[in-house]
Order: C-alpha cells, then sequence, then structure tokens
C-alpha cells in the first residue's frame, strides 16, 4: 500500500477472531487477512481481535473467510466507512463493545479447570505417594487422569488440530502433544504391566499424574489470563459505557423552536439515543446525562465533566456553549440542539482512539510476534533432538521421554505472546482514564526519545482568551467601559465586560444604563452612559456621558482629548506585551485598560514537569515578543527559548529546523495553525480543548485542557514501554534458561507445566501494575 492510501483509507472494519491462543496464532491470522489486497491489518491477542484498514472494497465475507482459512472463527462487529480522506460517512455501522463469546470461554474454561482440578488432586495423591497405594490403583489413576486429558484439555487439542490442518503449529501444539505423550506412554506402560503381572508396579513409568497435572495449570493459568484481560478492558468498557442510553426528545414546531406545554415545560418525547440526529433538541434535567454532543439554546447548568476530560470542577454552561455527550448536569436544566451524533460524538472518537490504539503493536512486539513464528517449529525440533540424545547416550527411553516432553511444555510461549498487548491493553486504558489518549502503540517508542517540546502559546500554556491584569486611571474607568462593552461580541469587550462584573464595587454602585451604541470597525465603541432612574442632571438636560473604548489614535479622530500620560501608559503596556484601550467620557480620556492572555493556573507546575523529564521546552507563537515573553517567565521558560511572531506556515518550518540541529521534537498544540507543526514534529500532543484538525494531525491527543496532560503522557508511555521492555525480557529469559534444564533432565514435565502457566500469570500481573500509573 502507499503512504496516500494508508493516510486516506475507505474504511476501517473491527472482527472478534475466536480460537486464537498465542502469538503463533496472531502472526498466521494477519498473514493470511495482509495477503488481500487494500488491507492492512493488526491482530491483538488479549482483545481477542482484529482491526482491518482498507485502501480498497472489500466485504465482510472476504474478511472472515481469510481468518477463517487460517483456521480460527471470525466475525465483523464493526464497519466504519468513510469518504476517502479519513472522515466517516453515513454508512458506517455501529458496532458493540462487549463480546458475549468472551463472557462464554471464561465460564468455559472455569467449568473445565474445577472439574479437572477435583479429579487431578487424587491422581497426584496416588501417584505421589507410595503408601496410600493399593491393588488395581493404577486403574484408578488412569480412569481419573483420562478425562481430564481428554475433556479439560480439549481446547489445547482442538487449537492444536486445526493449526495442524493449516500445516502450521502454535503453543497448543507443544501442550497437546506433551499431554498425549505422557498419556498414551502410560497407558502403553500400564497394559504392558497388566499383561505382566509379576511386573506390575506404580513406578515412574507411569506419568498420568503429569498430563493431568500439566493440564490443570495450564487451565489455571489460562483462566488468570482470561480474568486479566478482562481487568485489562475495563478502562474502555467503563468509557464506552458512559454514553446516555435513553435521550428526551424534545418536539419543535414549524420555525424550529422548542414546543412549550401550557404549564411551561417543554414537549418532549423518550427515545433512544440511537434516534437522534443532527439539528434534533433534546432536554437534560438535574442529574441526567447529555446524551450527545451539542450546543445549549437554553437554560444553564454546572455540567460534570470529570468522567470525559477528567477535569474535577463542574463547568458552568449557558446557552450558546458546546457540550460534550457522556457529561452529567449538576444542577440546572438544559435544553441542547445536536450536533454530532453516533460515531462523530467525542466519546466515541475517543473510544475509537483507545481501540485502535490497543489493537496495535508497537515495534517492540512485532520483534516478539517474528520470533514466535519459528518458535514452536524449533521447539519440536529440539523436543525430538533431546529424546535421540538421551537414546543415544543413556540408552533410557524412560529418562528420554521424561525429558523430550518437559521440553515440549516448558517452551510454550505464553509468555512471550502476552509480554506487549497486555501492557498495551492496560497502559492505553489508563491513559485513558487519566485523559490521555495514545493514538497507536507505536508512539510508545517516539516517547523514550524525545529530548525537546514545543509548546504553543495561546490556548496551550494560556488560557487562549483575554483578561483584564491592570486598571490606570480614575475610580470609574473599568465601571464605564465595562457598560459600553457589555454590547459588544468582540473577545477585548467580553473580557472587560466580565472584569466588571467581577469588579467589587459592582453591588454597591447603581446599575448603568446605555443607548446609542455604536461599534466602529477597527478603532473602538462608544454609547451613551446614565445611571438607571437617575433622572435630570440640574437645569434639567439628562443625566448622561458619551464613553468611548478604543486606542488612543481613533479616540483623537473622535474629537476627545488625549492627555499625554494616557498614551504614556497605553505605550508602556503594549511595550510589555499586552492589550491596552483608552477609556474617554466628557470628551477626555481618563484611563486605561490593560488585557493579557494569562497563562493558566497549572502550566508552570507542567513546564517543571517536562523538565524532570529531561525535555527541554520552547515557547513559540505568533504573538509579539513582549507577550511572549511575559508568558514564558510566567511558566519557567527563559526568553532564550522563546520563538515569537511566527506565522501559522511557518510553525513547521520551526520543528523542523529544530530537528535539523539534532533535536527530537515533541509539538504541543491546539489550533488550525498547529496542526502542520504537530505533523511534522516526532511526536504530535494535541489539547483535546483545541480544534479537530489539531486533534487529528496528532500522535496523542490531551482531552483536559491542562499542560500537565502532557507530561502525564510521556510519563504513561515512557513506564508502558518499560513495562513491555521487562515482559519481553522475562518471557525470553525464561524460555532460554528452562529449556536446557528441561533437556538435561533436570525438570519433571510436571515441574515445567507449573513453571510455564505461572510465567504468563507473573507477565500479565506485570502490565497489570500499569493500572496505577499517573
Amino acid at each position: 500500500m502507499t503512504a496516500v492510501e494508508l493516510k486516506h483509507p475507505v474504511g476501517e472494519v473491527e472482527l472478534t477472531v475466536s480460537g486464537m491462543t498465542c502469538a503463533s496464532c496472531v502472526a498466521r491470522v494477519e498473514r493470511k487477512l495482509n495477503r488481500l489486497d487494500g488491507v492492512t491489518a493488526t491482530v491483538n491477542l488479549p482483545l481477542e481481535s482484529a482491526h482491518v484498514v482498507l485502501s480498497a472494497e472489500v466485504t465482510d465475507q472476504d474478511l472472515v473467510g481469510a481468518v477463517e482459512s487460517a483456521g480460527y472463527g471470525a466475525r465483523v462487529t464493526r464497519r466504519r466507512a468513510t469518504n476517502g480522506a479519513g472522515e466517516p460517512r453515513a454508512d458506517g455501522e455501529g458496532g458493540g463493545a462487549h463480546e458475549p463469546g468472551a463472557e462464554y470461554r471464561g465460564e468455559d474454561l472455569l467449568r473445565r479447570l474445577r472439574i479437572s482440578a477435583a479429579l487431578t488432586v487424587p491422581v497426584l495423591v496416588l501417584s505421589m505417594v507410595p503408601a496410600l497405594s493399593f491393588p488395581g490403583s493404577e486403574w484408578v489413576v488412569a480412569a481419573l487422569a483420562l478425562p481430564v486429558v481428554a475433556w479439560g484439555a480439549w481446547p489445547f487439542h482442538t487449537a492444536a488440530a486445526r493449526a495442524a490442518r493449516h500445516a502450521s503449529s502454535t503453543m497448543d501444539t507443544l501442550v497437546s502433544i506433551g499431554v498425549i505423550a505422557a498419556t498414551l506412554w502410560s497407558l502403553w506402560v500400564l497394559v504392558a504391566d497388566t499383561l505382566r503381572p509379576a511386573e506390575a508396579d506404580m513406578g515412574p513409568g507411569l506419568y498420568f499424574e503429569v498430563g493431568a497435572v500439566v493440564t490443570t495449570f495450564l487451565l489455571a493459568g489460562r483462566y488468570a489470563e482470561h480474568r486479566s484481560r478482562r481487568r485489562a478492558g475495563d478502562a474502555l468498557r467503563a468509557l464506552l459505557s458512559l454514553g446516555a442510553k435513553d435521550a428526551e426528545r424534545v418536539a419543535l414546531g414549524p420555525d424550529g423552536a422548542p414546543l412549550r406545554l401550557p404549564d411551561g415545560g417543554w414537549r418532549t418525547a423518550a427515545v433512544p439515543v440511537a434516534a437522534l440526529r443532527v439539528g434534533d433538541v433534546f432536554a437534560v434535567r438535574p442529574g441526567g446525562t447529555v446524551a450527545t454532543d451539542g450546543t445549549v439554546v437554553e437554560g444553564s447548568s454546572a455540567l460534570d465533566t470529570s468522567l470525559v476530560t477528567g477535569e474535577p470542577v463542574p463547568v458552568d454552561v449557558t446557552s450558546g456553549d458546546d457540550v460534550v455527550g457522556g457529561t452529567v448536569s449538576t444542577s440546572g436544566h438544559l435544553l441542547v440542539r445536536a450536533t454530532r451524533v453516533g460515531e462523530d460524538t467525542m466519546l466515541a472518537r475517543i473510544g475509537r482512539l483507545v481501540a485502535q490504539a490497543q489493537t496495535g503493536k508497537a515495534p517492540v512486539a512485532r520483534l516478539a510476534d517474528r520470533i514466535s513464528a519459528v518458535f514452536v517449529p524449533v521447539v519440536l525440533a529440539l523436543a525430538v533432538l533431546t529424546l535421540a540424545g538421551w537414546l543415544a547416550l543413556t540408552g533410557d527411553a524412560e529418562a528420554a521421554f521424561t525429558a523430550a516432553v518437559a521440553v515440549l511444555i516448558i517452551a510454550c510461549p505464553c509468555a512471550l505472546g502476552l509480554a506487549t498487548p497486555t501492557a498495551i491493553l492496560v497502559g492505553t486504558g489508563r491513559g485513558a482514564q487519566l485523559g490521555v489518549l495514545i493514538r497507536g502503540p507505536e508512539i510508545l517508542e517516539s516517547t523514550r526519545r524525545v529530548d525537546t517540546v514545543v509548546l504553543d502559546k495561546t490556548g496551550t500554556v494560556t488560557e487562549g482568551r483575554m483578561r483584564v491584569v491592570d486598571v490606570w486611571g480614575a475610580p470609574e474607568v473599568l465601571r464605564y467601559a465595562a457598560a459600553v462593552e457589555s454590547l459588544s461580541e468582540h473577545p477585548i469587550a467580553q473580557a472587560i465586560a466580565a472584569a466588571g462584573q467581577a469588579a467589587p464595587d459592582q453591588d454597591t454602585e447603581p446599575p448603568l444604563e446605555v443607548t446609542g451604541f455604536t461599534a466602529h470597525a477597527g478603532g473602538g465603541v462608544e454609547g451613551l452612559v446614565r445611571s438607571a432612574h437617575a433622572g435630570l442632571a440640574p437645569g434639567g438636560a439628562l443625566n448622561t456621558r458619551r464613553v468611548l473604548v478604543g486606542r488612543p489614535d481613533w479616540l483623537a479622530q473622535q474629537g476627545v482629548t488625549v492627555p499625554d500620560e494616557v498614551r504614556s501608559a497605553v505605550g508602556q503596556q503594549e511595550q510589555a506585551g499586552a492589550t491596552a484601550v483608552a477609556v474617554a467620557w466628557n470628551g477626555t480620556a481618563g484611563g486605561v485598560i490593560a488585557l493579557r492572555d494569562p497563562a493558566k493556573p497549572t502550566s508552570a507546575r507542567a513546564v517543571a514537569e517536562l523538565r524532570e523529564l529531561g525535555l527541554r521546552p520552547y515557547l513559540l507563537t505568533g504573538d509579539s515578543a513582549g507577550a511572549a515573553r511575559v508568558a514564558a517567565r510566567a511558566v519557567g521558560i527563559p526568553d532564550a527559548d522563546v520563538i515569537a511572531r511566527v506565522l501559522p506556515a511557518d510553525k513547521a518550518a520551526v520543528v523542523a529546523r529544530l530537528q535539523a540541529e539534532g533535536r527530537t521534537v515533541a509539538m504541543v498544540g491546539d489550533g488550525v495553525n498547529d496542526a502542520a507543526a504537530l505533523a511534522t514534529a516526532d511526536l504530535g500532543l494535541a489539547m483535546g480543548t483545541g480544534t479537530d484538525v489539531a486533534i487529528e494531525a496528532s500522535d496523542i491527543t490531551l482531552v483536559r485542557g491542562d499542560l500537565r496532560a502532557a507530561a502525564s503522557a510521556v510519563r504513561l508511555s515512557r513506564k508502558t514501554l518499560r513495562i513491555i521492555k521487562q515482559n519481553l525480557f522475562w518471557a525470553f529469559a525464561y524460555n532460554v534458561a528452562a529449556i536446557p534444564l528441561a533437556a538435561a533432565g533436570l525438570l519433571s514435565p510436571m515441574i515445567a507445566g507449573g513453571a510455564m502457566a505461572a510465567s504468563s500469570v507473573l507477565v500479565v500481573t506485570n502490565s497489570l501494575r500499569l493500572r496505577r500509573a499517573q
């Protein structure tokens, strides 16, 4: 496939794959799927799933047929069509996050484990304690062991047979051959001894307990793996279950306005969330869950967004504010007009990103897959060589057989197959809980190499909106300016109006009325201001003032006198990087208001955490050098690492220049103008509060608007990679050390089976430590 095809898929398909037990199974299914034209598939063992990206039209039947031709079962659970540019198309089908088959497999394993354990205990006791043996006890042992090695081990036998039909082998091949060999050998010896009663003996020639104990140990290990996998996927399942199941859709009139009942309420009908369409209006009552992404059209409330964004403090919303499906209204009633439904909602996109990341593979995982693909044939060859070597050197058939079976059992690559996917599964799930969405497991490798982080200023380091930081002049400066600016929609006007509302004297002064409001594009605003119910001034004139707010030059053009001290104050503020406006009334400018985009309260701590991780932060902005330096100093970035007055088109060039200097660069941004830089960087991190374009161009999405999430993302990624390496080391070291011991006759098959099962549980348990990552 070409890079263009990979970048612009025509569809994505999710499949559940049944019957896989090890990394060899994964490799075979991937090979079969990837042989189809236009298919790029990644198969995940713990999730028992396959994620398929299509660059050409491929039917569900073709995909299922490819999996079945490898000897496994498959079912399509989700097909998401795109328009060729990676965007969802209306004909995409939905899919479920839960598979009943997984529950059934867990119940089946537990049932087999319980019955096998109950039968194995007497087998073990009678075989290992000679004092308890009695005439014919060997037949009792055989009768108890045969159901275990046949019915109990049936999942291993069927998997091995399925692989054999396709001329391949898996870890179950080793288990099945070992168990069958031990049992058949024991039956042969038992029958031979029965035919020669004088020589009948429950001696070392019988290995019924080996087959039974190994089967029970492996069933216990397989069930523990299954439970661990379910626990590892809890974060994703919890995330996908956050959304509301039902919605209270509001009836609309011919004009599109909500219809009200005579008592003032809304005319509503309960519908499934899946029935909502873009443009529908739905109600959210106190304590209710927002059904889907939308915009508030009426009402106000404080939304608990912690389940989606991780923010503990409720967010106040009112008419015109955007809301996210899955958040909970803690107080007031809301009417919300749906803007995104189904697969397009933020919650669905988060779930899709997490699921795709868990299905994918890190480069280190693919190395393990390649090794596992040849591992089983090599082990079979080693078992044969062990058997032949012992026979040639000692002539002892019993010892030769024991050593060969131990090699088969100890070498099962369970731990190797689980080493990487379980760590990725737990790590990405934990990331979703922390508000960190890792697009793919290959990103884990990138975080290890990054040494430089470039931070966009506006909306990333700073709040992304103006706030009043200083007022100079007469006491009424802010009060008059706020009254006039309250009628304007300009961001600076809204900041001044908000500051006026929050002023300490707001509740003690009489309210102001504004008439004759006029906005002058590029200049400022003006209006007639008077105190409410102020009446007439002495002489019979209305007690009003003409108030103007704007740049000094514009005020002068309006016939206002601008004193030198006012011009000087404006100049000083602008030199320091602030935005400043002058306020005039009664024909003279009497004060100055300075505004800035302040740093977020958490940004300084975030920069410190990035430094602790060994990263050098740079501040990148298109703003003035003065404003950039003020923001940088507020968060602890030196002036030398500030890059200001950068045009949007040049941000990517700055990242490329740093890369040319030998740096491995991470970029954190939130706007459309950051998208190219995010894509250019070695690691792109987009603030989830930013634009869709930035998020799509990034490698990691930080759901929270908190820069500290960037440090959390790097820490989590590095820890996940570290856990993967630990798992792989122990899995490899285990086999490297254990196979020679088994071949040398130092491990019995029974001990080998227990150790092999324990190694898989150890790897999964180590991965589960990521659930506590911060």
